[in-house]
């Protein structure tokens, strides 16, 4: 008697070695797994503006790292809710300054850094965390920086529109590799249909992409936490994001399906290494 749906475990069409340069984009899974590859001894560059959900903002954040354009004033937004720092909708708070000219000087030397390693990347892990955009003045932002919701409309992307942006991020990066995947975790705040119509969107347009670029593959995250593991002790306490273990065994299922044999003894003595590292003795 089977007492779970089990997802059978394939090798992805493209496999990521430890001698790959890898560039990781999107949603809070993706950092999760970031800290993963950064422990098992890949060199990353992990989501150099902060947390990207949806395949527009995640589209933005590839062409200005192409450019390299720097950041300027008009970019520079008051963040609200009272507080006196400056930001951009294109960054996490954590770039945030106390003036627009600090802001811009640590967001730009961020950006150059950033923007070598991404051209030197040869693969690229994508996770899409939900279709769902916020735009203000026609364009999505990354991040509405606690400012009026009467700045922004509030929309679903197309089918279509997914699909296209992911071709975009293909057909712009001929020389990079990408694994896609969408992030188990469920975003609820406006309701769990909305969030299934979203995730569906997601599926939809990455099928739809996907189906005509040979050179990119997906990865099962969403359907290995929501249908194999499925219970909530694979869960955080919040009942939305993976628990730790949970984030293992995706990780382990990621390992099987793209690290080729020949580099798991040396990943596996990179993560005894850094667990040992991590270790802090109990002082007397």
């Amino acid at each position: 008697m089977k007492l779970y749906s089990e997802i059978p475990l394939a090798p992805l069409a493209l496999s990521v070695s430890l001698s790959d340069k890898v560039a990781l984009l999107g949603s809070c899974f993706s950092d999760e797994m970031s800290r993963k590859m950064d422990a098992a001894g890949f060199e990353i560059l992990s989501n150099p503006f902060g947390t990207l959900y949806n395949p527009e903002s995640i589209l933005s954040a590839m062409r200005r790292l192409d450019s390299g354009e720097p950041f300027v004033a008009a970019d520079c937004v008051h963040i609200g809710a009272g507080s006196t720092l400056w930001c951009s909708h294109s960054h996490h708070t954590s770039f945030a300054a106390a003036t627009p000219e600090e802001f811009l000087e640590g967001a730009n030397a961020s950006l150059a850094v950033a923007s070598e390693r991404w051209r030197a990347c040869t693969k690229v892990i994508v996770t899409l965390g939900t279709a769902m955009v916020w735009r203000k003045d026609g364009a999505a932002v990354t991040n509405c920086l606690k400012r009026p919701q009467s700045e922004f409309t509030h929309e679903m992307l197309s089918v279509g529109e997914v699909a296209a942006s992911i071709s975009e991020m293909l057909s712009a990066h001929p020389d990079k590799g990408f694994i896609f995947t969408v992030s188990p975790i469920r975003h609820l705040g406006e309701g769990a249909h909305l969030n299934t119509l979203s995730k569906a969107t997601l599926h939809l347009g990455l099928e739809k992409a996907l189906a005509e670029a040979p050179g990119a593959c997906y990865f099962d995250s969403y359907e290995y936490l929501l249908d194999e593991l499925r219970d909530y002790r694979f869960f955080a306490d919040d009942l939305v994001h993976p628990s730790r273990s949970a984030v293992e065994l995706i990780w382990e299922r990621f390992i099987a399906a793209a690290v080729p044999a020949s580099d798991l003894d040396t990943l596996r003595s990179n993560e005894k290494l850094s667990r040992h590292l991590a270790h802090r003795p109990v002082s007397k």
